[in-house]
């Protein structure tokens, strides 16, 4: 439900300058995403458009039938992956939404009394569930975030790219793509056992200290630079409880409700268990199974049937999760019209070869000890074109890889210079933040001006353990 109270020009003037007072950097960061950015979509139509001008001056297969060729296969594509990513955050929402979750959260919301108790719950909770499952932490930092903000008057806007900035670490965890795939035998995407025969364990990536150190300190510096940056009284934009989705769905007509007041087949079939302990038994049954066996192992399909299967039983009735779901996709309906765009850009870039000729040219000035450092840095110009870390390490995988492999650099650091990039250029690239502002309810353009400063503090956080440790 859209918060017209954020959304009106009555509240722009609290992110502007009054006559007279100096503003901060971070005020300043504020105004100016709300005067430049334009709507996601909007945006993602404008970077296909860089994209293409990049390709025609660069690429080394920039004709205009391989450019619209390629458009279109990446478009229509990505529409598989497209739905698995939908359905992890509309599954993540229907167990947020589950009765005893939402206890769950107003109990820990109600610790939060002032906006530094708020970043110091925020932060590390989204920052552990960013780390366990990127969908989950999505979904608990802008549900906690409302929670919170319902109880104590914090800006709205800060406390939200708080939550999105904690779950910035999500591709340290393990729940990331790249590391995931070049752990797990036979993945698609797992070029390091293809060019090698050897798979890359999770301790060599995500539990390495050059990893789990500046994870961590990420999650801890930002969070008290958050407390330091919330805005001054007079400037708050608070949320309003009114205005909120739960009262909003309150307001709508049941799609379910029939006519008369009695027990009917339907509504006892809606309302039984049994169809719960059906799905729940052949879930259940599958995975143990699949993981007695071929061991313990988590994907993309593994996660949603996990979430699925939570889902249903915290709601316990078809009819409660149906409706759940239903609410749910109300949050990611923009994320329909985003997907495809950005397949399109990515199609682009692979078809053209102007990934490659990004990644080359990193590559061609690296050595040994500076090339994860080097594939850090390209990736994050890619990531901002490019916002999903599989298909990003599909472009960008085949090319630092075997550079890796000529100059005998560290495979594991290499790799993992380009998720940690990930991190880094979310901040900036809006596509992950559609969700959670979605669900939260509010512009935006006010939160990528506070998460612009986590991606400068963490861009040299990263770097500098890629660089300095072990």
């Amino acid at each position: 439900m859209e918060k017209r109270h954020l959304d009106t020009p009555a509240t722009r003037p609290q992110a502007q300058p009054r006559s007279g007072e100096r503003r901060g950097i971070v005020t300043g960061l504020v105004y100016l995403f709300e005067q430049v950015m334009p709507d996601p979509f909007v945006l993602s139509i404008g970077l296909t458009l860089v994209v293409i001008l990049l390709a025609a001056a660069f690429a080394p297969h920039a004709s205009l039938p391989v450019i619209l060729a390629s458009w279109y296969g990446g478009t229509f594509n990505i529409l598989g992956f497209a739905l698995q990513m939908i359905l992890i955050l509309a599954t993540g929402y229907a167990i947020a939404e589950a009765p005893i979750v939402q206890r769950g959260l107003r109990a820990m919301a109600a610790s939060a009394n002032t906006p530094a108790r708020a970043a110091l719950l925020v932060f590390p909770i989204v920052g552990v569930a960013a780390w366990l499952n990127w969908g989950l932490g999505l979904i608990v930092g802008a549900l906690l975030s409302r929670e919170i903000a319902k109880r104590v008057k914090v800006d709205f806007a800060w406390l939200v790219a708080g939550s999105y900035s904690a779950w910035s670490v999500c591709n340290s965890g393990l729940s990331s793509s790249i590391a995931l795939s070049q752990a797990s035998h036979g993945n698609a995407l797992n070029l390091v056992e293809k060019a090698t025969g050897q798979v890359v364990p999770l301790t060599q990536t995500i539990f390495a200290p050059f990893v789990f150190v500046p994870t961590v300190l990420v999650v801890v510096v930002m969070t008290a630079i958050f407390i330091r940056m919330h805005p001054k009284p007079e400037h708050v934009v608070a949320f309003s409880e009114s205005q909120s989705d739960a009262g909003a769905g309150a307001a709508e007509s049941d799609p379910h409700a029939r006519v008369g007041t009695g027990v009917t087949l339907a509504t006892y079939v809606e309302h039984s268990i049994l169809g719960t302990l059906l799905l729940l038994a052949l879930g259940i049954g599958y995975l143990a199974m699949t993981w007695h066996a071929k061991g313990f192992e988590l994907d993309i399909n593994t996660t949603i049937l996990i979430f699925l299967l939570i889902g249903l039983a915290l709601q316990r009735t078809p009819i409660a999760y149906a409706d759940a779901i239903r609410r749910a996709a109300r949050q990611t309906g923009s994320m329909l019209l985003q997907y495809p765009v950005y397949g399109g850009i990515m199609g682009i870039m692979t078809g053209t070869g102007l990934a490659s000729t990004i990644a080359k040219t990193f590559v061609a000035i690296a050595t040994a000890s500076t090339l994860p450092l080097w594939s850090y840095l390209s990736s994050l110009i890619i990531t901002l074109l490019i916002p999903s870390a599989g298909g990003h390490w599909a472009v960008q995988g085949p090319f630092v890889l075997p550079a890796a492999l000529s100059l005998h650099a560290s495979v594991p650091r290499t790799a993992m210079g380009v998720a940690m990039a990930e991190n880094v250029s979310n901040m900036l690239q809006p596509f992950w933040a559609v969700p959670v502002v979605a669900i939260a309810g509010i512009r935006i353009q006010r939160v990528m001006g506070y998460t612009a400063v986590t991606f400068a503090v963490s861009l040299v956080i990263y770097a500098l353990a890629l660089w300095l440790v072990p």
